[in-house]
């Protein structure tokens, strides 16, 4: 299914520029790595634009927010906006603060959004304007399950259809949605929950994969979000064979994604399409 969309990103190893936070910048650029594409980190108001000007997209992060970074987020959205280059987001602990939430919604105000990933909560805080979470983690009566998995999907939905953007939504079953189909995900394990910044490496590969596949953006995001959940299935046997712990764990998956090939995806891949 995904294969086509791992084989460009392969071919065309984009550029992509990142304004993420900085627990988590160094993971996340070897995970862009990892998938064939090449990571920039770049925050500063005098040079984003020039910046985002070479590279095929762009990924903003509001984890470690600062008044600095959210000056430089705006103005690299909006010159990629300007030069149609997609815009990823990455909407960390939305509704934890006023000022994270009142950040979040500036930036939708000020930009056009490719693709929003975040965890239920963050996404739900998008919808109502409001929200709760436990930190960056997603409250637990949030969480996605199979008897909830109907109104997550027509949520991601809706807010496609308001926003214009692709949503992902990630947890415990991971849901990748526009206003007319939505891909359900069942790949990944819970262990990757006790590893700072698998939700952060995973938008930017999201951010990898579209600009890689402009044409087939919904169907990119999917298999971004498979592969790292496959990855994490594949990284998290190696370190029980092994008898590690959770820092072993990281480098695993990171050396998954650098090994994701056609057929390891095909075979390992738990997707439905609704």
């Amino acid at each position: 299914m995904f294969e086509n969309i791992l084989e460009n990103v392969h071919q065309e190893s984009p550029l992509i520029h990142c304004i993420t936070n900085y627990v988590t910048v160094n993971d996340v650029a070897n995970a862009i790595l990892a998938c064939g594409a090449s990571p920039i980190m770049a925050d500063s108001i005098e040079e984003v634009e020039d910046i985002t000007s070479i590279c095929s997209a762009t990924y903003i992060n509001i984890g470690t927010l600062n008044e600095r970074t959210v000056d430089s987020m705006i103005k690299a959205g909006k010159k990629a906006n300007h030069m149609n280059h997609p815009v990823v987001l990455d909407p960390v602990g939305a509704g934890a603060s006023r000022f994270r939430t009142d950040t979040l919604f500036k930036l939708l105000n000020e930009i056009d959004f490719t693709v929003i990933r975040g965890n239920i909560s963050e996404i739900k805080t998008i919808y109502t304007r409001s929200g709760k979470t436990k930190g960056v983690d997603a409250d637990v009566k949030d969480r996605i399950r199979e008897d909830t998995l109907d109104d997550a999907i027509l949520l991601a939905k809706g807010i496609s259809s308001r926003l214009g953007s692709v949503i992902a939504i990630t947890g415990p079953i991971d849901i990748v949605a526009d206003e007319n189909r939505a891909y359900v995900i069942y790949n990944g394990h819970p262990m990757m929950s006790r590893i700072t910044g698998t939700g952060c490496m995973l938008t930017g590969l999201i951010a990898a994969f579209v600009a890689a596949n402009r044409e087939n953006i919904t169907e990119a995001v999917a298999a971004a979000v498979t592969i790292m959940g496959l990855s994490g299935e594949l990284g998290y046997r190696r370190m029980k064979e092994n008898n590690e712990g959770t820092s072993s764990l990281r480098s695993y998956l990171i050396d998954e994604i650098s090994k994701m090939d056609a057929g390891i995806l095909k075979g390992g891949m738990k997707v439905e399409i609704r």
